[in-house]
């Protein structure tokens, strides 16, 4: 394969747009994880059942899903939501000029750099359509009162009018999750007694209704609202490649208030601040290297606390497979990035070199770090940006059933990303366990490339070790073996070749020889 092949072939991989299974196959893998029948998200939300409004206001008269000039006004929920994102624009064009002062910046075609038309979020030809129901009962080890969490995923999407009286109907580059605890507290099993987590997972295990698996939503389920917005497209001009920037933001429900409130994305570190602040850098060195804090940032279930963590992250796309969304102008990590803070780095090589060697003398069996280039991988897919840039469909690893179209296109007939289609197997895992009331393995893998626990079922397949997936160039000669990626092989017939500016990964190709 040339050079130029396989730079066009990569480039098709980080965009999502890959050979992949087929839509059957790909269905097989998220069966009792994910809802994604087109049909049933139809029904769901154009019957009125499972929309934003009426989850948030069961009283309300049924009168259709509210349009967002309707949604955000009548909602007193929701009544802190657009001034934060509002807020947010506004700082990202502030830097944005500054780091490019010669690019205009503005809502439309006219302009260097186009904005996400914030006009459609106060639209009555605009609302968020049901474009998938997910289970993540594999987070319980964040709550385990609350068995994890089930999210409903919704998409913006504009109805413009159409000569013949209909609605055309385009999606918008925005996701807003409502993220629901797994456990109603009001519902009990035949004896009165709370449900258990593993009736729960019985039933999605079993695909059950939506009604046994959603139950009825209500405050005491309520958790948080998660929105995605692809915030700009920049062309490629004399200053960058192709850029899409995506502005993610977090609200927490108050149950007292009866609001969502602006929260810290979880695990989204705070990289300005720390290296801003040398006691507050060393104060999270020193809690992520401590052995019992080191062993759940390996399996992939760490916790940082909330005074590490910032409020929004903006994330770039396309990024390369080693790109880090934590280092865009200076590193985190020893020898990264560019500029004065990198004299200062949070964690030098022999930092994690040192915390790596007390663990193993503690008897802590590391997984997935076992190397300098393991942590830093790490410490980038344990955030909600770093794990954005990996694998995605552009921003978004849940774009979404697109039950609009009219003819659906390819993120309609697969509508997740690779990431997350791989990440199956080991939600499935864990339902089981919770199912037979045994103990889950709530551990991970990296997001590049699942654990091993999903292997036979996904081999063969882009996202374990078939054509496309991301796998150590050890083999190719092209670098060191590095411990922390040695099992990342390739299929027989195929090679791990260099695909991208990256010293460790590459992607598995056709053997050329």
């Amino acid at each position: 394969m040339s050079r130029a092949l396989r730079i066009l072939v990569a480039a098709a991989v980080l965009f999502g747009g890959a050979a992949s299974l087929s839509a059957a196959e790909t269905a097989q893998l998220m069966r009792g994880t994910a809802i994604t029948d087109a049909d049933l998200l139809r029904r769901l939300d154009e019957g009125d059942v499972l929309t934003i409004s009426r989850l948030l206001a069961p009283e309300r008269n049924a009168d259709g899903s509210l349009t967002t000039d309707r949604l955000f006004a009548s909602l007193p929920q929701l009544k802190d939501i657009l001034p934060a994102i509002d807020a947010e624009f506004e700082r990202y064009i502030i830097r944005r000029k500054e780091a490019y002062p010669t690019e205009t910046i503005g809502v439309g075609e006219g302009f260097d750099v186009q904005l996400f038309d914030r006009a459609n979020l106060t639209s009555r030809d605009t609302r968020f359509v049901l474009a998938g129901i997910v289970n993540r009962m594999d987070r319980g080890y964040v709550s385990e009162e609350s068995c994890g969490e089930i999210r409903l995923i919704y998409r913006l999407a504009r109805f413009d009018g159409k000569p013949d009286g209909g609605k055309a109907a385009t999606r918008l580059p925005m996701t807003f999750n409502l993220v629901m605890k797994a456990r109603d507290p009001r519902q009990t099993d035949g004896n009165g007694k709370p449900i258990a987590c593993a009736d729960i997972a019985r039933r999605w295990l079993d695909n059950g209704n939506w009604q046994e698996l959603i139950g009825s939503p209500d405050d005491a389920m309520l958790d948080r609202i998660e929105t995605n917005i692809q915030i700009s497209v920049a062309p490629k001009s004399a200053l960058h490649d192709f850029r899409s920037d995506y502005l993610l933001k977090v609200f927490k429900y108050d149950a007292a208030l009866k609001t969502f409130a602006e929260a810290v994305l979880e695990n989204q570190i705070d990289r300005d601040r720390l290296l801003a602040d040398g006691a507050l850098r060393r104060d999270f060195k020193d809690w992520l290297l401590a052995p019992e804090n080191l062993r759940e940032f390996d399996r992939g279930t760490v916790l940082i606390p909330e005074k590490f963590l910032a409020k929004a992250a903006v994330v770039p796309t396309p990024a390369g497979l080693d790109a880090s969304a934590l280092q865009p102008e200076f590193g985190m990590m020893q020898g990264e990035g560019k500029g004065e803070g990198n004299s200062d780095p949070v964690f030098t090589d022999q930092d994690v070199v040192g915390a790596l060697k007390q663990a193993t003398a503690r008897g802590i069996d590391m997984q997935s770090v076992r190397s300098v280039a393991g942590f830093q991988r790490r410490l980038n897919d344990v955030t909600c940006s770093g794990c954005h840039q990996t694998r995605g469909i552009g921003g978004f690893h849940f774009p979404g059933v697109d039950w609009l179209a009219d003819r659906p296109s390819n993120s309609t007939i697969v509508p997740a990303s690779p990431h997350f289609i791989g990440d199956q197997p080991r939600r499935r895992d864990i339902l089981a366990a919770f199912a037979t009331g045994k103990r889950p393995d709530f551990s991970r893998g990296f997001a590049s490339r699942p654990q091993t626990r999903g292997s036979r079922e996904l081999a063969g397949t882009e996202y374990w070790d078939g054509w496309g997936a991301h796998c150590s160039l050890q083999d190719a000669g092209l670098g060191t073996p590095d411990k922390s990626f040695t099992s990342w092989n390739c299929a027989n017939g195929l090679s791990c070749q260099a695909a991208a500016a990256s010293r460790r990964i590459g992607m598995c190709f056709i053997k050329t020889r």
